[in-house]
């Protein structure tokens, strides 16, 4: 590892075994919780989504690891090793960057591009959640069928004919209705991410859980933590604002067929893009120290 004493982080096995402590108390009852759930048959339309959509192997969100540039002693840390990603000197155990090939280069280069991109994008912030709306519109096929609707199908249909669907995410168009789709004013595709999407988005904050998982270890189990949080926040806004009845999790919805509902709803969709911001900006930071670490390695 070519880097200067100065530029790393080494802890002793007491300091990091804190830290793998705190965030085990963190995620572990967010993952039993799911597991007792599935266990049991039982289906939670908000928090599911999160371990059933982001198809993450859990122990990659409850095994905490060291951020690039810590160095980990003790004979504890060598379990670390198990993982290529992994190297030993002298001082301890570390994510090694010489260990970065070009695939995972382009990955993080891509993700890196995308986030920068929204981040310079204007923040929308009139789509009102409508897109789990379109998502039944003018269907018999409901998505969380074991949830049921707070409005009548009728309902449903006059609210989207009311109102203008502004969907800018790819992963959330792709779900609406066939019905539904010709009435969005963009028809995003995969490829069009780059000048879609932006962070008024909830289902976009969501996503920065995705993008640190998917580059893990390399990005801090304590990112990768608060990136989750948020998409739960994220997502109970966005399920509040559906036209599914929720009142049996504990959450009131958001009437977004009322004007009130609608400035409720943008008031949550604002806390959560500035959230999302401050830490994009982060992983940001995490992701040009590893790329900047392999130019060095």
């Amino acid at each position: 590892m070519n880097t200067t004493l100065c530029d790393l982080q080494i802890l002793s096995s007491e300091e990091w075994e804190v830290m793998e402590s705190v965030h085990a108390a963190k995620i572990q009852p967010w993952v039993d919780a799911f597991r007792e759930r599935r266990k049991r048959g039982l289906k939670h339309p908000v928090h599911d989504f999160l371990f059933e959509y982001y198809q993450c192997k859990r122990k990659l969100l409850t095994d905490w690891h060291p951020a690039p540039g810590m160095v980990l002693k003790g004979e504890s840390a060598m379990r670390f090793l198990k993982d290529d990603s992994f190297s030993r000197n002298e001082e301890g155990v570390f994510l090694d960057p010489g260990k970065i090939d070009d695939t995972l280069e382009s990955r993080i280069s891509w993700i890196t591009q995308l986030i920068d991109s929204a981040r310079i994008r204007r923040t929308s912030f009139h789509c009102y959640g409508l897109h789990e709306w379109a998502m039944v519109y003018k269907s018999n096929c409901i998505r969380h069928q074991d949830t049921p609707l707070r409005l009548s199908t009728e309902e449903i249909e006059r609210v989207i004919e009311a109102q203008t669907l502004r969907c800018t995410h790819y992963d959330a168009f792709r779900f609406f209705t066939d019905s539904a789709k010709p009435r969005n004013t963009l028809q995003p595709k995969p490829d069009d991410r780059g000048q879609n999407e932006q962070f008024g988005c909830v289902h976009f904050n969501m996503d920065l859980f995705k993008w640190c998982y998917k580059l893990s270890p390399w990005i801090s189990s304590e990112l990768t933590l608060e990136c989750f949080f948020l998409a739960v926040e994220a997502r109970e806004l966005d399920m509040r604002a559906s036209p599914y009845d929720l009142n049996a999790f504990g959450y009131e919805p958001i009437p977004i067929e009322t004007a009130d509902g609608r400035i409720a709803y943008q008031s949550g969709q604002k806390e959560i893009a500035n959230k999302g911001r401050s830490l994009a900006a982060r992983f940001l930071e995490e992701c040009r120290m590893v790329l900047n670490m392999r130019i060095l390695a």
